[in-house]
């Protein structure tokens, strides 16, 4: 097949969880024998080359426009009151459109080139796609990793819940990554039979405890303060509210008695970032809790999953939970909210002979606390809990299971 691929964050430039899937499974569509050409955005200064070939990968990053100025008149109140993100919502614009008529009207017009079908990721990108699909005739799949009304708990811009909804209608496929998703996007009003559900993935040969070595992770745990007894929890994500960390810091205080040798390490970056420093102050915390404010490449997230002793991601609103996937790789137990849209509630095993980790509920301090003093009880107990995360990856959730799983997709949506 040839493929073009509409995403808003490609390498170089990742964001968070969908540049690393998109840098992913087209790498693996190009080892499949598909043709795939991505349009993704340029940087604010145009420095990154417009057209470019990257591991088997046309690139496509048109040069951005400020558009901002003759925006006010013509948008909804609803994008008005962002403020500063008008030119967010302006270099948007101009990326899906100048996306879109330069596949439709360079690449296949002019240059004679033949797609099978056309990719969009998020509302951030399915403008490019509608309008491709309008001009070209060529079908649209429609790729939802999460929505406005999940990711703001109801209070986002209906500005954009309302391209979603219209990208879900007019696509001929909609995929999305997990069952918990596919029910949310089925409440919100899109098409039932066009939902398919298709899981994220992750490299278990990058994401190998093997490759790291006692010193790489005795570095890790020494910049924090670590001594060589203590236990290290690590939260590991955006700090904004759906993500639970302040309930995660409020359940510290009731596993302290049982593991007073417990140290909560979180990495991120968000709009919480004062309130959580405030909380910890407020609890009195400051020995048991510490704070990294920034967004960490990937090769040092290997390093920070190697070096912890649990991994725990209590989120509100999880349509995946790659972290958790990228935890359970390194051999490590986890604990993840299990409560509303949960994707993590799909990937861990809770009992059994097979179990990786613990649901809690959480918006409970309580519950989470009881879900890490349970996968923290013993060292006996934390290594098979992660042996079976690995193999659990490892049967379930390689890039190349589930590439194949998206290509049957589009190729059952051609056939259709």
């Amino acid at each position: 097949m040839k493929i073009a691929v509409l995403v808003y964050e490609y390498p170089p430039k990742i964001v968070g969880g969908l540049g690393t899937y998109a840098a992913e499974i087209t790498r693996k569509f190009v080892l499949m024998d598909h043709d795939v050409t991505v349009f993704t955005m340029n940087d604010d200064e145009g420095t990154m080359p417009t057209r470019e070939i990257w591991r088997g990968i046309e690139i496509h990053r048109p040069l951005h426009l400020d558009v901002s100025d003759s925006l006010p008149d013509v948008i909804a109140e609803d994008i008005r009151k962002w403020g500063r993100g008008i030119h967010f919502f302006g270099k948007l614009l101009v990326y899906n459109y100048l996306s879109a008529a330069k596949l439709v009207n360079d690449l296949i017009k002019k240059e004679g080139m033949k797609y099978d079908l056309v990719v969009a990721h998020d509302w951030l990108s399915v403008m490019g796609g509608i309008t491709v699909k309008k001009e070209s005739g060529l079908p649209l799949a429609f790729h939802v990793h999460s929505t406005e009304h999940g990711r703001t708990m109801g209070t986002g811009s209906s500005v954009v819940s309302n391209i979603e909804l219209r990208g879900g209608k007019i696509a001929d496929m909609v995929v999305t990554v997990s069952y918990a998703m596919k029910d949310e996007l089925i409440q919100l009003g899109f098409p039932r039979d066009k939902i398919q559900v298709s899981y994220n993935g992750v490299d278990p040969q990058k994401y190998d405890p093997t490759n790291i070595s006692k010193e790489q992770t005795r570095k890790i745990r020494e910049s924090y303060g670590l001594k060589e007894d203590d236990l290290m929890i690590l939260f590991l994500g955006r700090l904004v509210g759906v993500k639970g960390v302040d309930k995660l810091i409020m359940a510290m205080p009731h596993i302290l008695p049982k593991f007073p040798n417990a140290r909560l390490v979180i990495v991120g970056v968000g709009d919480l970032q004062e309130y959580l420093q405030n909380l910890v102050k407020m609890m009195r915390m400051d020995e048991y809790v510490r704070f990294r404010f920034d967004f960490i490449p990937e090769e040092e997230r290997i390093l920070h999953y190697a070096a912890c002793d649990l991994a725990v991601f209590p989120s509100l609103y999880e349509p995946f939970g790659i972290v958790a996937l990228e935890a359970m790789a390194m051999e490590k137990p986890v604990v993840v909210g299990a409560a509303g849209v949960s994707g993590m509630r799909e990937i861990v095993i809770c009992c059994g002979e097979d179990q990786c980790g613990y649901h809690v509920d959480p918006n409970n301090p309580s519950d989470i606390a009881w879900g890490m003093t349970s996968a923290l009880e013993s060292p006996e107990r934390r290594k098979w809990l992660g042996k079976n995360g690995r193999k659990r990856v490892l049967e379930e959730f390689t890039w190349s299971h589930i590439a194949e799983k998206t290509v049957e997709l589009y190729e059952k949506m051609l056939k259709r």
